[in-house]
């Protein structure tokens, strides 16, 4: 067996581009890509596991015949007028999703997108990150790497501003590419109304318990000490926004389940915890001592449920036991799912998303017809696509039927 040949790498237009700071840039940047033709290739940098929240830190475009602009939005906050411009133009973006929100932050808010994952994924593609789909459609190497950089740092190094510029340089290859597989395979229309509800979507609530998502809190028994891990979390936090860091960087979650589960009698005991020598943790330990004693002095009505209140269905494993008939409308539901995923190329959880479905199997809708289905779908989010495509067979499955 020999192997498969090296595939050239996909090389920069136009140089390394600087990144633009100035107002008089900006608008030199916005006369340029209005100056271009076709769509536009936009994408994003955060620096979520160095800083606190999931700003952008560096927004990145390319247009045909407009060049490649990297733009700063920490030294202008505002990009209205480029919005503004752009308006009339597809803004292509890979995991749409992603960017949308800390794009509308610095008011950049795309008047009609193309999502080139969401597109690879209704193709069927099995690998759908940037670099895979360049080398599968393209036939180039896409070098990736700082990904998951501190895109906070002034200056951003030369190899980061170039991994930045290739990002948005191989989109409208992908587009052109792509856009005529999504007509011919009847699937375009998908594309659009998956990109517009994420184009559209409204910034998901606040979590009422955010602490509840601490990494290892299934290893946390009873109210006293899920309270310890809510102070501690509480408190983390407070710190975190305040010096514009990590809440992972400042106590990692395992840190403090380790507190919890200890149970130490003193700050010298805390202090001993191996998670607790590092600098960070060790330089706060009067901080995290006095969020332990705060949870400890909580009266009884204070402290939270052992379980999260929830209006959804129980986990699909405890099903059987709970009530045998929901446990085989869910399987039957499950297998006519997957003979439409087979049978259009679309993975399960991008034909309807599966909470939906889980949902319908565990209480359907009185009196279950089509129409009931749809609505009920409808009412939870489902695209106009999704709802046609899956309504009728999710309706036979939940009223007895087998997939043929």
């Amino acid at each position: 067996m020999t192997d498969a040949p090296e595939l050239p790498p996909v090389e920069l237009i136009d140089g390394i581009p600087h990144v633009t700071t100035e107002p008089n840039e900006l608008d030199r940047a916005i006369e340029s890509l209005l100056s271009g033709y076709g769509p536009l290739g936009v994408d994003a940098e955060r620096a979520s596991g160095f800083r606190y929240g999931q700003r952008a830190y560096l927004v990145q475009f390319h247009r045909r015949g407009g060049g490649t602009w990297l733009i700063d939005p920490i030294a202008l906050p505002d990009l209205r007028s480029l919005r503004d411009a752009l308006s009339e133009t597809v803004w292509i973006l890979h995991a749409a999703s992603q960017d949308v929100p800390c794009l509308r932050e610095v008011g950049l808010q795309p008047p009609e997108i193309f999502d080139t994952e969401m597109a690879a994924r209704l193709l069927g593609r099995e690998r759908v990150g940037l670099g895979p789909l360049v080398e599968f459609e393209l036939g180039l190497h896409l070098a990736k790497g700082h990904g998951a950089a501190d895109w906070s740092q002034r200056p951003i190094p030369d190899d980061w501003r170039r991994y930045a510029a290739l990002d948005v340089e191989v989109l409208p290859d992908l587009y052109e590419r792509i856009l005529p597989e999504l007509v011919a395979a009847g699937k375009e229309q998908w594309e659009r109304e998956e990109s517009e509800a994420v184009r559209t979507a409204s910034p998901p609530p606040a979590r009422e318990d955010p602490w509840r998502r601490t990494s290892g809190l299934h290893k946390v028994r009873g109210k006293r000490d899920l309270a310890t891990v809510r102070s501690l979390w509480w408190s983390r936090d407070e710190l975190a926004q305040l010096r514009d860091t990590s809440p992972g960087r400042i106590l990692p979650d395992a840190a403090l389940v380790a507190a919890v589960n200890a149970h130490p009698p003193d700050m010298e005991a805390l202090a001993a915890l191996p998670e607790f020598r590092r600098r960070g943790a060790a330089r706060n330990l009067s901080r995290w001592w006095r969020a332990i004693e705060d949870a400890r002095g909580l009266p009884e009505l204070e402290l939270p449920d052992t379980s999260l209140p929830s209006d959804g269905p129980p986990p699909p494993r405890l099903w059987r036991d709970k009530d045998p008939a929901a446990a085989d409308r869910l399987d039957r539901t499950k297998a006519a799912l997957a003979q439409l995923s087979e049978t259009h190329n679309v993975p399960v959880e991008n034909l309807i998303t599966p909470d939906y479905v889980r949902r319908l199997a565990w209480r359907p809708p009185e009196p279950l017809t089509e129409a009931t289905v749809e609505a009920a779908l409808s009412e939870r989010g489902a695209r106009a696509w999704q709802i046609q495509m899956v309504s009728g067979p999710l309706l036979g499955a939940l009223a007895g039927s087998d997939p043929d």
